[in-house]
């Protein structure tokens, strides 16, 4: 294999198809600066099992399976991948690597899209080598949320905060758990996408939803615009301000959910900003009684089956309809002889 010209070699190193990939997920399918990073590193990892497998590498004291280099991987190496490779490299990953389904099922995803891109896109290999490789199963979790209870103290801790800046986070919180908002989407929202009682929302891939606002967010708002007027205001646009007058950042919202948490009770490294979405999405769906198409379009899933998780109910619930059945008190009345 010959290294390619103007790549210098070294373990963050890749290679021109891998880069040209990566671009495509980029600008293309518009996937999220996360969802490329853990692709590219998926990828990564293959390419170095790959060259580890086959031999070309061997390990020692001044070689890890982390500096193996793949800057010279090329179009006859890539059409030399079979599907045996491709499982030798899952087998890998369950046995030495310990990877959970739910880890491996999305290394899956990723190299079947790299393959897919590689033979109908570019049409560098004749055949696809993932089209046979099985996504994994994963084990079904349901997603963990606040109960109503918690979800009160959390936002009684808001309001009873002596913080400086109590009606930002009070109205932080309480659009977390009535609109079920992603981090970054709560995050980027500015001014401009505010009107009346709706609220436009960027999700992923760039796209566009509507939330309507309920009395509750309409009213933490008019607090925290009284005190947003005395804030500094380098980001004139954005609607959550630090105390710098920048858009406030992803850490500082984590540390204002996390300190809440500690105030209301709640055990932070049991929760994260990220269960307050789906606390909102469960207490629409079990005390709200919100249909699943419309809790999809709320939340902003592509897929419905993304919005099923959110039709669980506790044990409690399942004892307390088998009780309110018509039928639960009706009793044999004749006796036995």
């Amino acid at each position: 294999m010959s290294r390619p010209k103007g790549k210098s070699s070294g373990n963050n190193a890749t290679f021109p198809i891998l880069e040209q990939y990566i671009r495509y997920m980029e600008a293309v399918q518009e996937k999220s600066p996360l969802t490329v990073k853990e692709y590219k590193y998926d990828l990564i990892l293959l390419f170095r099992f790959l060259k580890y497998d086959r031999g070309i590498v061997r390990l020692n004291e001044n070689t890890k399976f982390e500096d193996i280099p793949i800057d010279d991987i090329d179009e006859k190496f890539i059409n030399s991948i079979s599907t045996d490779d491709l499982f030798a490299f899952m087998i890998y990953l369950s046995r030495n690597r310990k990877a959970s389904s739910a880890t491996r099922a999305r290394k899956v995803a990723t190299i079947k899209s790299f393959f897919k891109y590689l033979f109908q896109k570019k049409r560098i290999i004749k055949d696809d080598p993932s089209y046979d490789l099985e996504t994994p199963r994963r084990a079904k979790r349901l997603p963990k949320y606040l109960s109503l209870d918690q979800s009160r103290d959390l936002l009684s801790a808001a309001e009873q905060s002596e913080s400086e800046f109590a009606a930002r986070d009070y109205c932080i919180v309480t659009l977390f758990l009535n609109c079920g908002m992603r981090l970054s989407e709560l995050r980027g929202i500015n001014l401009s996408d505010i009107s009346d009682d709706t609220l436009r929302v960027v999700g992923k891939g760039n796209k566009e939803r509507t939330i309507y606002l309920n009395d509750a967010c309409l009213s933490a708002l008019d607090q925290y615009y009284s005190q947003r007027d005395l804030m500094k205001k380098k980001d004139k646009e954005a609607l959550f301000l630090s105390s710098r007058g920048t858009r406030i950042s992803t850490q500082m919202i984590q540390i204002i959910i996390k300190r809440l948490f500690l105030a209301s009770g709640i055990d932070p490294a049991s929760y994260s900003v990220h269960k307050l979405r789906h606390t909102c999405a469960t207490l629409m769906y079990k005390y709200g009684q919100v249909d699943i198409r419309t809790l999809q379009q709320i939340l902003g899933h592509q897929s419905v089956a993304t919005t099923q998780i959110y039709t669980h109910v506790d044990e409690e619930s399942l004892h307390d309809a088998v009780d309110k059945n018509p039928l639960a008190h009706f009793k044999n009345k004749k006796k036995k002889d």
